[in-house]
């Protein structure tokens, strides 16, 4: 096999160069046996039969047909894992999107949110290129499990109305008028969905203690399907609510009820259609109209995707190439809309299961893609039987699994007041309003937070009057008064270090400013340095900075401090500096 690399020409992006495929032909590399291809196929088809429900239990609480987010499974599964840089991880339709996905699909449609995820894979592809694969360090922890924990707690209060079967027309977009309306159909619940719902997800909790090699969502909703129609057979009267008399679909003239037996038909994201909407308007307002959601989903899915990627990295002992995978989930969710996939990101828990069930390469993920085609191909007139009830338990259980609520009440019980304020605002704002004003409130806070812990830590000072380490000649004299500053003069910290000047007295005649230890100095330093040295010349003050280094010095230069000025001096030490104070006397 050749070992050159597949790059994107330098001459278009001269900044960048993306290695796709990295890690398919890192394990190609070193070598790739029969072995590896049969665990390959076992942990794909597992990993599929665990993604068919969960992409259409997905697809459908983000507001499109179910088929939607099977297509999601079978193009973005397979193409972001050959192209990618993580060699386990498996890409389609998460619970995170849901919060973002649904509004989008209710105010714009299908062809509305097809467009959304095409453009929100191009900035993907352009935070790839642009080397922003590690953007992952800088989100705070509290903002991911705080947006995580209210992401949680929406997707649950979504799953209510068929999980107790609520008589329902609509539920609003807000979330607290979502409460009110469910609240207020307390008396329509069903006990038939509610019992339906219920079994499953206490078969999804206890089924993983006995049985761990069979995934429990196969065994519980194929259970709860077969039950559902035997009771339905026996007692015609009683209502079941099912995906088979929910959706129905016309597909190149054939209609039916439940997913279509086809292969994804290939179409303009705007061109696609759910049910009796309307076809969305592709112009330019139209897609300004959506930049903000595809600006959201491309956030949300690299952040996702990565935290994906480490997990993965964690369990396997691997390292995966976060730009690559950047680019190769852009380039899914570019070409997923044009087979109507909806957006797509790496599954922490898909991704888990197939390491735990001994995935050797990507194309383990593929295995899972072309699982998931085959059920649709031979199978999908069975799933129109899969109760809604069943698939709302599964999400609620999946809300659960990602809510973190261990480590939610662990950073209230162990964090500083300030990571517990970014934690609970993160959580409240995410669940009142959306996902991006509390991402963008709790990282705008965080970055707050940390420049006053900063400023606290980093910069401090020294005044020091009589003998000083630094002086080997002579004591300071009684009129001059030696100011060490320790640590970086930057936003923040530089108003600090200039507090004590406030306090010298009319007696000190010379000031020297010992500055060895700035190793950085930012402009607001600079601008609040330069206002303490004025104030202490309009006191016909002698100034002498001592011991500047590159940085500092090279600012220094540039500002009006730099310029001839007959009370201002430089020096490289103390006892120069007091030769020179005393000469200028």
């Amino acid at each position: 096999m050749s070992h050159r690399y597949t790059q994107i020409p330098a001459k278009v992006f001269p900044f960048v160069k993306i290695r796709l495929f990295a890690a398919l032909r890192q394990k190609f590399q070193e070598g790739y046996r029969l072995s590896d291809l049969r665990s390959d196929l076992m942990s794909g088809a597992v990993v599929g039969m665990v993604a068919i429900p969960l992409g259409m239990a997905l697809a459908i609480a983000s507001g499109v047909p179910p088929q939607h987010g099977l297509y999601t499974v079978i193009i973005g599964g397979a193409i972001v894992a050959l192209l990618g840089g993580s060699r386990f991880q498996v890409t389609g339709p998460t619970a995170a999107f849901v919060v973002i996905l649904s509004p989008i699909a209710h105010k714009f449609g299908l062809g509305g949110l097809l467009v959304a995820g095409f453009m929100a894979g191009i900035m993907l592809v352009a935070m790839g290129l642009a080397r922003m694969g590690k953007m992952i360090q800088f989100i705070p922890y509290p903002v991911t499990t705080g947006f995580t924990s209210g992401i949680a707690v929406v997707i649950s209060t979504l799953q209510l109305k068929d999980f107790f079967g609520l008589k329902i027309p609509e539920l609003p977009e807000r979330f607290l008028e979502k409460v009110i309306v469910l609240f207020n159909a307390k008396g329509t619940v069903s006990f038939t969905e509610f019992l339906i719902g219920a079994f499953t997800l206490a078969f999804l909790i206890l089924w993983p203690k006995f049985n761990k090699k069979i995934p429990s969502p196969l065994v519980a909703l194929t259970t709860i399907s077969i039950l559902a129609a035997l009771f339905k057979y026996w007692f015609p009267d009683l209502e079941i609510a099912t995906i088979g008399n929910r959706f129905a679909f016309n597909v190149n003239g054939v209609a039916g009820h439940g997913i279509p037996q086809a292969l994804p038909n290939m179409n303009f994201p705007w061109g696609f259609t759910a049910g009796n909407e309307t076809p969305f308007q592709f112009s330019l307002a139209g897609l300004e109209e959506l930049l903000s959601s595809a600006f959201a989903i491309a956030m949300l899915g690299a952040i996702e995707s990565l935290l994906s990627a480490v997990v993965a990295d964690g369990m396997a002992h691997t390292k995966h190439n976060p730009d690559v995978e950047l680019v190769a989930l852009g380039v899914g969710n570019i070409l997923c809309p044009f087979f109507g996939g909806i957006p797509a990101t790496g599954a922490i828990a898909r991704t888990a299961t197939n390491i735990r069930f001994g995935a050797k390469s990507p194309l383990s993920a593929v295995f899972h893609a072309l699982f998931t085609l085959i059920v649709i191909l031979l199978l999908a007139p069975f799933v129109s039987y899969l109760p809604m009830a069943a698939l709302a338990a599964l999400l609620m259980l999946v809300a659960y699994n990602m809510s973190e609520v261990k480590h939610f009440f662990h950073i209230l019980r162990v964090a500083p007041k300030s990571d517990v304020i970014v934690l609970l605002l993160c959580f409240f704002l995410t669940v009142i309003f959306d996902m991006v004003i509390g991402v963008t409130v709790g990282v705008v806070l965080a970055a707050l937070l940390f420049m006053r812990r900063m400023a606290e830590a980093s910069s401090g000072h020294k005044v020091s009057s009589g003998s000083h380490p630094y002086i080997s000649t002579q004591p300071i004299p009684q009129d001059v008064i030696l100011y060490e500053i320790e640590g970086p003069l930057f936003f923040g910290a530089a108003e600090k270090a200039a507090e004590a000047l406030t306090d010298i007295t009319d007696n000190i005649r010379s000031v020297i400013f010992l500055m060895k230890d700035v190793a950085v100095m930012d402009v607001t330093g600079l601008v609040a340095f330069e206002s303490a040295i004025r104030k202490l010349r309009n006191g016909k003050r002698k100034i002498c900075l001592v011991g500047l280094r590159a940085q500092p010095k090279g600012l220094i230069n540039k500002s009006d401090l730099g310029k001839s000025h007959a009370d201002v001096l430089f020096a490289d030490n103390v006892d120069s500096a007091l030769q020179m104070m005393n000469g200028a006397k």
